[in-house]
């Protein structure tokens, strides 16, 4: 029987970044400062405009699964495959004939396999389509890591795969929280992961004029003379359950899901709204559902991707829906150290909330050194700090006029 009150915990995280390849290793450079920026290596430099990119290092797809998996999947597919064998490890999370279909999965990509896309073109064009993959359709469909996460589990819940272009890690997240909280499922793996090297996607970005130029030292959210984000690439994974399954199973619960909140801006299809407008309702509505008021929230892990227009929208959003509390609140972009992970940025930076609670401690924004008046808020400059983290918000705003807020709280019985 479906129970709207169910609360809703985690109780596994996994990801691979530019920064390392588990939680664990990542957040001890986040709180180190460390940056994921550097040279170009999967693709090209020649002609791109961008000075560099944050890819996941020293991957070797075969470290993690065997060969003739690696080959069926896209990259983004691989990451998705690494950042859920670490969430069910942490989790303890058994899929068995008696629960797997209590069991369900919701993933967030803003485009799926494109680097496999960008390669079978090629290949058509180079040696004719009999040459091509017979895997080449699912290895670029969006779904395609959902799907072949499901089998590798024996997961017979809903599969359900997010695609709100950058917000979509958070929507993944959000939507499995609803349908736990509301007792349609025990459990669900959720999150997001992306993989857009190529030419074609790094390319479309600079034309849109949105990507860093800078060779070091960037970006540079909410800094005055930031001029741009950075493409990056990983992926991270939740196991959400309801408190009783945790509790009935003895999990080690990790943090408490509490409250989304999700709008639309309706205004252009990459700007975002004048004001911060729809992202501010995406703020009251995650409050609102959290039953929080502004002075509850001591963390925000802003969406900060380092344009002109993001950084100080965000800003003039977070005013919006706080009021004079957002004067007190720890503000901060990972994306200084992690780059834009587009469609699993807002799932990578879930794991980076649950972690400043359970360390009680804010990361920085990396290379800020001149502030922007119109970015007045305290942005937890270069380095972490110390404060109490009761409760923290996630932002993420995606091409499409698409926003997304998480809530997540400090577990208490």
């Amino acid at each position: 029987m479906e129970n709207n009150n169910h609360r809703v915990v985690v109780t596994g995280m996994g990801a691979i970044t530019p920064l390392a390849h588990n939680v664990p290793d990542t957040w001890s450079a986040i709180l180190a400062g460390k940056s994921g920026f550097g040279p170009f290596t999967l693709i090209d430099k020649e002609e791109h405009t961008s000075g560099g990119l944050c890819e996941v290092k020293e991957f070797e797809p075969n470290d993690y699964m065997d060969r003739r998996d690696a080959r069926r999947r896209d990259r983004y597919q691989q990451f998705a495959t690494v950042a859920a064998a670490e969430a069910f490890r942490q989790s303890g999370l058994e899929v068995t004939d008696d629960n797997r279909q209590r069991i369900g999965i919701y993933l967030g990509t803003g485009v799926g396999g494109i680097q496999t896309l960008v390669e079978q073109e090629n290949l058509r064009l180079d040696k004719g389509q009999r040459r091509m993959s017979p895997f080449g359709i699912t290895m670029i469909m969006p779904n395609g890591a959902a799907g072949m996460l499901a089998i590798d589990y024996g997961i017979h819940g809903p599969s359900t795969t997010i695609t709100t272009a950058c917000a979509a890690g958070c929507d993944a997240i959000g939507h499995a929280f609803r349908a736990v909280r509301r007792g349609e499922l025990d459990a669900v793996l959720a999150g997001g992961a992306e993989s857009i090297i190529s030419h074609v996607a790094v390319g479309g970005f600079e034309q849109a004029k949105a990507t860093s130029a800078r060779e070091e030292c960037t970006p540079r959210p909410f800094d005055r003379h930031r001029d741009g984000l950075v493409v990056g690439e990983g992926a991270a994974a939740l196991i959400l359950e309801t408190l009783e399954h945790a509790r009935a199973r003895g999990a080690t619960i990790l943090g408490e899901v509490v409250g989304y909140g999700q709008t639309t801006d309706a205004y252009h299809i990459t700007a975002p709204a004048e004001g911060g407008e729809g992202a501010a309702r995406a703020l009251r509505l995650a409050l609102q559902d959290a039953d929080l008021q502004a002075a509850d929230v001591d963390y925000i892990s802003a969406h900060g991707t380092a344009t002109e227009l993001n950084d100080k929208y965000e800003t003039m959003a977070i005013k919006a829906a706080l009021g004079e509390a957002a004067y007190d609140v720890a503000i901060s972009s990972t994306k200084s150290m992690t780059g834009h992970i587009m469609g699993a940025t807002g799932a990578i930076e879930s794991v980076f909330c649950l972690l400043a609670i359970r360390d009680q401690v804010c990361p920085p924004t990396i290379n800020y050194e001149e502030p922007d008046p119109d970015c007045d808020l305290y942005y937890v400059p270069n380095v972490p700090r110390e404060r109490r983290v009761r409760v923290a918000l996630n932002n993420a705003f995606g091409f499409g006029g698409h926003n997304a807020v998480l809530a997540f709280k400090e577990f208490e019985e």
